[in-house]
């Protein structure tokens, strides 16, 4: 069965194909030549997700789903939260984003911080959502040149490095998106 990941990410798809048996099929926007830009003004992660899948679904008429993720800072009052993509400013640059936490994050004691993924899954006529988030700490600097986003100067409490230095496989196992794609395979292996 083939389902649209309301996404053009190609990390985003290569965690959750490697998660799914033979019989789903993702499909990316670019896939089915989707190229319009999709809307991303809610003011939470639930919203975001649901705006894209709903907009999707409204244009394409096909089942699909979304995601949001936030990485939430206790010492920055739960920043960058739903704005992690574009923090540092409207481009989306992973590196300058990395430079203004830890640039936030000087003389902070407490380093405490969750990642958080959100999707949205339209199916069969419902709306569905599916929540991961993991714990751990913001690093003082950068470790690793895996992953994607904010993954090197974050280490989740059940490892010892960053997940920019872990194996696809292994982040899969404990990451935030990796434990909400858990959650929607399994739901997805109910209806196939």
């Amino acid at each position: 069965m083939d389902l649209i990941f309301a996404t053009n990410n190609q990390h985003k798809v290569a965690e959750i194909s490697s998660m799914l048996t033979d019989s789903w099929s993702i499909q990316t926007l670019e896939d089915v030549g989707f190229t319009r830009e999709v809307p991303e003004t809610g003011s939470t992660l639930e919203a975001n997700a649901l705006q894209k899948a709903r907009y999707i679904k409204d244009h394409l008429g096909k089942d699909c789903f979304a995601d949001d993720t936030g990485l939430e800072i206790e010492a920055l009052n739960g920043e960058p939260g739903v704005y992690s993509a574009r923090y540092a400013g409207p481009e989306k640059d992973s590196d300058l984003n990395i430079r203004k936490v830890l640039s936030e994050m000087e003389g902070k004691s407490n380093r405490r911080a969750r990642f958080r993924t959100v999707i949205a899954l339209i199916i069969n006529g419902k709306e569905l959502f599916f929540e991961g988030i993991v714990n751990g700490i913001i690093l003082e600097k950068s470790e690793g040149t895996g992953g994607f986003g904010y993954d090197p100067i974050f280490k989740p409490d059940e490892a010892g490095v960053s997940f920019a230095r872990m194996p696809l496989s292994k982040k899969n196992q404990i990451s935030h998106r990796g434990r909400a794609f858990s959650k929607l395979v399994e739901y997805l292996k109910t209806i196939n």
